[in-house]
């Protein structure tokens, strides 16, 4: 195999082979986020050329923001029973097909089941917790900057994607946006079908930073004892308070970032006479300030309270999401919301995983993340359907933001009620 030669010739560099999976996967992730992120270039689109109102389209949305994060912890099971490259193939094929299938929709239905159900099982079989199954098992050693690497993948293809869409969707309609996307799957389908490996073992190595080879854990033989297995982990992971802690502040995260200003914010400076190609500017802007943002991150996550970090994060975002309603909404005040707000996009990821691993072990730990990340897209779904209700009733988008705001700064709080002492917690095998 391609991967085999390409592994002894990294070796023959003194190279981990691991870091080929890790930009393997950045590549995955960052595709899949484009295809996540372009609905909010394409609301206004649908509106003009169907007639749907905010409501209908973030109904939608919120259908596929669900299911991107309900389907995690069981995709970190199928993950661990059929293999990470099998399942990368798996949901690329399912939001290409779900994605040129809604080239031709005329009907609301046809979206809430394409973009809504289609497309979010699709990215919900990769979402988040595909980083957290590479990261902890190919590195020992530098997990954490491998996790801000492949969090900020997420971030910055949600927003790099989205002045590129909106020029094309400008020039020559929604439906060509679509189809760059469409495309760029497929690049990353090919590499991911040419060079992706589920384990070291697989290339008899030993993880990053590593010495001993990490055989395959045993999986449940059947299908049913493994649609099971998350449920039986979401059961022992609710009897620890950590578990609880990481979740809510999860959601806090979801609903204060790609729920709600990946969602609408085109649509809000739309309503301040920005045009689409210039506010997704400036969500481009925020997706490059995350990337520095979230590989810093995920290097102080090696070495600090994690805590701690979850804290500042949280109550910055929280500030800089307040700031915004009483910002004047010039090119000045809006760049400066952008590169505060983008530092902070999902910095909160590499945090949240370590503390994970820390309290239920690596082996469970991305099915527990799963389950974390399940929190995450359900207040993305919140904020994106009450962000489209606040705009159909009050005509306004700024009492969802300003609640988002208030909530970052509950989360902060909430952060640090996790024990630092805490021994690690682990579940016998189902």
């Amino acid at each position: 195999m391609l991967s085999t030669l390409f592994a002894r010739h990294l070796a023959a560099r003194n190279i981990h082979y691991g870091w080929a999976v890790a930009g393997t996967t950045f590549l995955t992730m960052l595709v899949v986020a484009g295809a996540v992120g372009a609905p909010g270039v394409l609301i206004v689109p649908l509106q003009k050329e169907f007639g749907w109102s905010a409501a209908d389209i973030s109904g939608a949305l919120a259908i596929r923001f669900l299911l991107f994060g309900g389907m995690g912890p069981f995709a970190a099971a199928f993950m661990n029973r059929f293999g990470v490259r099998r399942m990368m193939l798996i949901s690329l094929s399912i939001v290409i097909g779900g994605m040129l299938l809604s080239l031709g929709m005329t009907q609301l239905w046809q979206l809430m089941l394409l973009w809504g159900v289609v497309i979010g099982i699709g990215t919900g079989l990769t979402a988040m917790v595909l980083g957290a199954t590479v990261a902890t098992r190919w590195f020992g050693q530098r997990r954490g900057l491998v996790m801000g690497l492949l969090s900020a993948s997420t971030a910055t293809g949600q927003l790099a994607f989205l002045p590129l869409l909106a020029g094309l969707t400008d020039s020559h309609g929604w439906r060509a946006a679509l189809l760059l996307v469409c495309g760029a799957i497929v690049v990353a389908a090919v590499v991911v079908l040419l060079l992706m490996r589920d384990r070291p073992a697989d290339l008899s190595l030993a993880p990053y930073g590593e010495t001993d080879i990490q055989p395959a854990v045993a999986q449940p033989a059947s299908f049913g004892a493994l649609l099971m297995m998350p449920l039986i982990v979401l059961r022992d992971a609710a009897k620890v308070p950590t578990f609880w802690i990481l979740f809510f502040s999860f959601y806090i995260c979801g609903a204060s970032t790609n729920g709600l200003v990946q969602t609408h914010f085109i649509a809000l400076c739309g309503d301040y006479g920005l045009a689409a190609v210039g506010a997704a500017s400036m969500l481009a802007m925020m997706g490059l300030f995350d990337f520095g943002g979230t590989l810093a991150s995920g290097w102080m996550s090696d070495r600090f309270d994690n805590r701690w970090l979850l804290f500042w994060y949280y109550g910055l975002r929280g500030l800089s999401l307040l700031y915004l309603p009483f910002s004047d909404f010039s090119l000045y005040s809006l760049s400066i919301f952008a590169i505060f707000y983008g530092l902070d996009w999902v910095a909160t990821v590499p945090p949240t995983v370590k503390l994970t691993a820390q309290r239920f072990g690596a082996e469970r730990a991305n099915i527990v993340f799963g389950w974390i990340f399940a929190g995450h897209q359900l207040g993305a779904a919140s904020a994106a359907l009450g962000g489209g209700l606040a705009r159909t009733v009050w005509l306004s988008y700024m009492p969802a933001f300003i609640g988002a705001g208030i909530l970052c700064l509950i989360g902060a709080g909430l952060v640090l009620l996790i024990n630092r002492d805490q021994r690690r917690e682990t579940f016998a095998t189902a």
